[in-house]
């Protein structure tokens, strides 16, 4: 094993695939000059050329239909969106061209893409939504969410090889954060969440910059003798019900957070999984679910603070639960 931040584990994991097959194109606003955000496609056009790694207008829509076009044509491009508040730019190449390219000619051709955009609900109410929720909606598409260096990697290499096109969601908060990372080749499977923390009382539910909250939340609440589990979903589509539902039977109480709006978010779904299982009965109290009240990100870091999700929230919405 070694040690990488998340960003490094994603640029090792776009140099290693662009390396293993030459259909793997790379491109987006800045990802050659200048390196990407934070850095990350930093090398990539040094080592691959301007044929396979380059820089693109401010057109979302534009190289959003890029990719389309080369993935029908059997390329495997990887598109940088930036931050996911950009993609409501192109919804419509994403939505109505990739996503429904298998359907619509029953079989016969995929759009294997990847779209790559940053998720940051911080300092600015157009970039910093978190829009994870609309994609998943959307049948054809798989959206990603990984929350350490061995998943970024892992899960990112499993999606340049997908057949169909994958939304992988990154945090700008997280490209800093360390961990462990096998030397072996590896990848990780769509669909199947981690379990980030073993506990018996309470279960959390959590994806993206998410996850370490609830496990510093754990933490935490653990020298008051309170177990909490924490469940890393990985990815949303697919997404692994049984790993839900098994930590809830366990457990009896359920806490789901995000730092997407709260209404409608991604965590009425994880709340729906269990209410329609026969885990429902055995809940012990009411699921509570943590994320923005309904307000845009504010251009201000003191009021950010009421509105992104911390671990006090969530430890909050775990005494809860447990006071039921």
């Amino acid at each position: 094993m070694k040690t990488l931040t998340y960003g490094e584990a994603i640029r090792e994991a776009l140099f290693e695939e662009m390396a293993s097959d030459d259909r793997v194109l790379v491109f987006g606003e800045d990802v050659a000059g200048y390196g990407g955000l934070d850095g990350v496609t930093h090398g990539l056009q040094q080592r691959f050329g301007c044929k396979r790694v380059f820089d693109t207008p401010i057109s979302e829509s534009g190289f959003a239909g890029l990719a389309v076009g080369a993935a029908l044509m059997g390329m495997r491009p990887v598109a940088e969106m930036q931050f996911s508040g950009l993609l409501t730019v192109p919804l419509d190449q994403i939505v109505n061209s990739a996503a429904k390219a298998r359907y619509v000619h029953d079989g016969a051709m995929s759009c294997p893409m990847v779209i790559r955009s940053v998720t940051y609900p911080a300092g600015n109410a157009y970039m910093g939504q978190s829009l994870e929720a609309w994609l998943a909606h959307v049948p054809g598409l798989k959206v990603v969410t990984p929350s350490t260096p061995i998943d970024a990697k892992g899960l990112l290499l499993t999606s340049i090889r997908d057949p169909d096109p994958v939304v992988f969601f990154e945090h700008k908060s997280l490209y800093s954060t360390e961990g462990l990372v096998p030397e072996e080749a590896y990848s990780i499977p769509l669909g199947e969440a981690s379990i980030a923390r073993e506990g018996a009382d309470a279960t959390i539910v959590a994806w993206l910059n998410m996850v370490p909250a609830a496990l510093e939340a754990a933490d935490d609440l653990s020298l008051e003798g309170i177990d909490l589990e924490v469940i890393d979903l990985r990815s949303l589509i697919p997404l692994d019900e049984q790993t839900i539902t098994q930590s809830v039977l366990k457990t009896g109480r359920l806490v789901v957070a995000h730092e997407a709006v709260t209404r409608a978010g991604f965590g009425a779904e994880v709340t729906a999984v269990v209410a329609n299982s026969d885990v429902v009965h055995h809940l012990k109290a009411p699921v509570q679910r943590v994320g923005n009240p309904g307000v845009p990100v504010p251009h201000s870091d003191r009021l950010n603070t009421h509105i992104i999700p911390s671990k006090d929230d969530l430890i909050t919405a775990v005494r809860t639960v447990l006071s039921n």
